[in-house]
């Protein structure tokens, strides 16, 4: 039970710390830092599609009220990658952590595995992200740089999120 609270505390402390993120760190127009799209990646798996999607919508909607200004940006790029989590962990963990609901560390799954995996979460996000953010207005080089400087960078800052969100002992 106190894992379960504390995990939830974790997660609350990382929407802050995206919140933050989108306030304060802003490295030019060529860069966007999310930390959404591992967070979610990260959730429990015993949690289901719906609810999956519930929480990453809010997690969303709060980190474009409270930071960017654009309400729904976050949210209808982080939707996606909750709709898509499941199926990433099931092809590249196997089908029986989703039936039996364990977890994944990199310990356990290895290196590889979690960053292609991360990699797949982010790249979608910023792409949806990307793509609505700039809303035909931007030449199509402009976004392809954005979103592969923000997809290096954004995996930069996952990997610890990952260590601390799915540690063995939780």
């Amino acid at each position: 039970m106190k894992t379960n609270r504390n995990n939830a505390l974790i997660y609350i402390l990382l929407v802050v710390a995206q919140i933050l993120i989108c306030n304060f760190i802003n490295l030019g127009q060529y860069l966007m830092l999310s930390i959404l799209p591992v967070m979610v990646l990260c959730l429990p798996l015993t949690i289901p599609a719906a609810g999956l999607m519930l929480i990453s919508a809010v997690c969303g909607l709060a980190v474009d009220w409270l930071a960017e200004g654009i309400l729904g940006l976050n949210m209808l790029a982080i939707v996606p990658v909750a709709f898509i989590r499941n199926m990433v962990v099931n092809l590249l963990f196997g089908k029986d952590h989703t039936e039996r609901g364990d977890g994944f560390s990199i310990r356990k799954n290895g290196f590889v595995r979690v960053s292609v995996a991360i990699l797949i979460c982010q790249a979608v996000f910023l792409t949806i992200y990307v793509i609505a953010d700039g809303a035909g207005t931007r030449p199509f080089l402009f976004n392809l740089i954005e979103v592969g400087v923000s997809l290096v960078c954004g995996y930069i800052i996952s990997l610890p999120i990952v260590n601390m969100l799915t540690s063995d002992g939780k």
